[in-house]
């Protein structure tokens, strides 16, 4: 992955006029794959309910359990497995070094995780299976090292009937986080509605989180901008008003393809497009008509939102529910905007990163 890099840096080319070295997908597979986790295990984990809760009905239809369900599973094997880790570690005294293993910490049963969590075992099974790799899978399409990982998908391993393995808590939860989105997605008599909540997800929490900073009161969700009463020109998914300063928040429900993770330079550029620069172009064209006399913001059921004083600034904020990795990298490289000493540069994050704490 370094070869691009040690090209891109050759003096030669880096002086040209209009050189940009790390543009291209060969070169940003480099931090796409080392960027670092976007959020704490415990976020991935309390997040989940609040992302998949509006689907619930067809989780307990077609899995047969909750998401909060799922959850509490997965918060007690984590449990589980620090107490038995550090039981192992002590065990060890009493046998010769050659005896000494580790796995029974990584170990757990059915019946463990059910008398923990006072969940029907049935149930609890249920879970575990849906996160284990299935019977007679080999990953054989694991070749490279930005192809799929079914172990990213099925972290877990069984090992007997009612016996699992787990080696790193993280990939379990970052696919309790994820692995519902594409479980949905393959029903498509649901999946309109699948992608509906999810944005609805990234909305909401977003909404949830500026409240606690400026108060209900200064934040309003889904606001339409209209010229005249027929005529809308803008929408703001979330928008606070907070003395002379305002934020114009863009949600966006998109991810990195694993297509883009790969190198593919029309994919990085066409994901890129779809996840951050329509939300700051967006983001952008409703702040400009903030405070204009010609045109009104309505919520959405349709009353009118007052704008109390002239705006001294306006903070264009987009957000984006899902792992993107390298965001702030490919931004500097991608990102296009029109900044003023009323709107700032473009302010990027991912829900996560707000603590549910």
């Amino acid at each position: 992955m370094l070869g691009p890099w040690r090209a891109a840096l050759d003096p030669k080319k880096v002086t040209d006029k209009g050189s940009k070295p790390f543009t291209n997908g060969a070169a940003l597979r480099e931090p796409i794959f080392y960027g670092g986790e976007s959020a704490y295990s415990f976020q991935y984990r309390d997040l989940s309910p609040r992302k998949y809760g509006k689907d619930d009905e067809w989780l307990k239809t077609n899995k047969g359990f909750s998401i909060q369900t799922a959850r509490d599973i997965v918060y007690s094997v984590g449990k589980l497995q620090e107490a038995k880790s550090i039981a192992t570690l002590k065990a060890l005294r009493k046998n010769p070094p050659e005896q000494w293993t580790v796995l029974p910490g990584f170990e757990f049963t059915v019946q463990e995780i059910a008398e923990q969590t006072n969940i029907d075992s049935a149930v609890v099974k249920k879970v575990l299976e849906a996160f284990s790799v299935p019977a007679g899978e080999k990953n054989i399409q694991f070749s490279v090292l930005h192809d799929f990982n079914i172990a990213n998908a099925f972290p877990l391993i069984c090992i007997r009937e009612d016996a699992y393995i787990l080696f790193q808590i993280y990939s379990l939860v970052e696919s309790l986080y994820e692995s519902p989105f594409y479980w949905v997605g393959d029903d498509k008599a649901y999946v309109s509605t699948a992608m509906r909540h999810r944005g609805l997800f990234t909305e909401e929490f977003a909404a949830e989180r500026l409240a606690l900073v400026f108060g209900r009161g200064n934040v309003y969700s889904n606001i339409d901008i209209f010229k005249s009463k027929s005529t809308r020109v803008g929408e703001i998914d979330v928008l606070v008003l907070f003395g002379d300063r305002a934020i114009v928040l863009q949600a966006k429900s998109k991810r990195l393809t694993l297509e883009a993770r790969k190198g593919n330079d029309g994919q990085i550029r066409d994901d890129f497009k779809k996840s951050i620069q329509d939300s700051c172009d967006q983001g952008y064209a409703c702040a400009k008509l903030l405070g204009d006399a010609n045109y009104t913001l309505k919520d959405a059921h349709s009353r009118e939102i007052a704008i109390p004083m002239a705006l001294k600034q306006v903070y264009v904020l987009c957000a984006i529910s899902d792992h993107y990795p390298a965001l702030s990298f490919q931004a500097r490289q991608f990102l296009k905007f029109d900044a003023t000493d009323t709107t700032p540069p473009p302010r990027s994050s991912w829900t996560c990163l707000c603590s549910t704490r």
